[in-house]
């Protein structure tokens, strides 16, 4: 049995929810709201299972998975076909370094508990939290886009063909861009990978419109 504690609109989770898609693996969301009565993932009952208070976390059979890219690689390691990976180690480590100018260079600067910090805290106007985000989301991608309109290795997706982490990655980042008022549309590549996405209904039923848990 596979177990996948979600949030509709957590970009961490949407990569889960690609990968599982993409996979076939047939899973049971388990919704942690992230913002309702102070955030579910606040509640000590979660706090067990994940001490770190975070979504995504991928429980199989029992066993723990936290953090979203542990998640894709232990769901690309168990559930082997077809890979998300590819087979070369070169590619393998490229698809990784774009993975993680995502998930560690661009994502985290946009996580909803350091917009709350900068807002409590630090005691930020809305605008200014605005120009925050669209500063460290431009920046982040600009290097993507440039990472992959110069690689021959680029094909239809991030790397090659057929669909890699670094998608899983890039396309709910290109989701999150939009929301905080960047246009993905104004990086070519980008734009034109996200558009490939759209036809593959893995990405599509991941995506935060289409989950039980949607807010208007």
């Amino acid at each position: 049995m596979v177990e996948l504690y979600t949030y509709w609109r957590s970009s961490a989770a949407f990569r889960a929810r690609i990968a599982l898609n993409l996979k076939g693996i047939a899973y049971q969301p388990r919704v942690i709201n992230l913002v309702r009565n102070g955030g579910e993932q606040n509640k000590v009952e979660y706090r067990r299972l994940n001490p770190n208070g975070r979504v995504p976390t991928l429980v199989h059979d029992g066993q723990v998975v936290t953090q979203s890219m542990a998640i894709l690689e232990y769901v690309n390691e168990v559930f082997p076909m077809p890979p998300l990976l590819p087979p070369d180690a070169a590619g393998r480590a490229r698809v990784r370094a774009l993975a993680q100018i995502i998930v560690s260079d661009v994502q985290p600067l946009q996580n909803t508990s350091v917009t709350q910090y900068l807002s409590d805290t630090v005691r930020l106007e809305k605008p200014q939290i605005q120009a925050w985000l669209r500063e460290w989301i431009g920046r982040g991608l600009v290097v993507i886009e440039a990472e992959l309109a110069s690689s021959p290795n680029t094909g239809k997706f991030c790397h090659g063909d057929t669909p890699t982490l670094a998608d899983c990655c890039l396309y709910p980042q290109v989701f999150s861009s939009r929301r905080f008022g960047v246009d993905p549309d104004s990086y070519r590549t980008i734009s034109r990978i996200a558009r490939e996405c759209d036809r593959v209904d893995a990405f599509v039923q991941a995506a935060p419109d289409n989950q039980p848990d949607r807010e208007p």
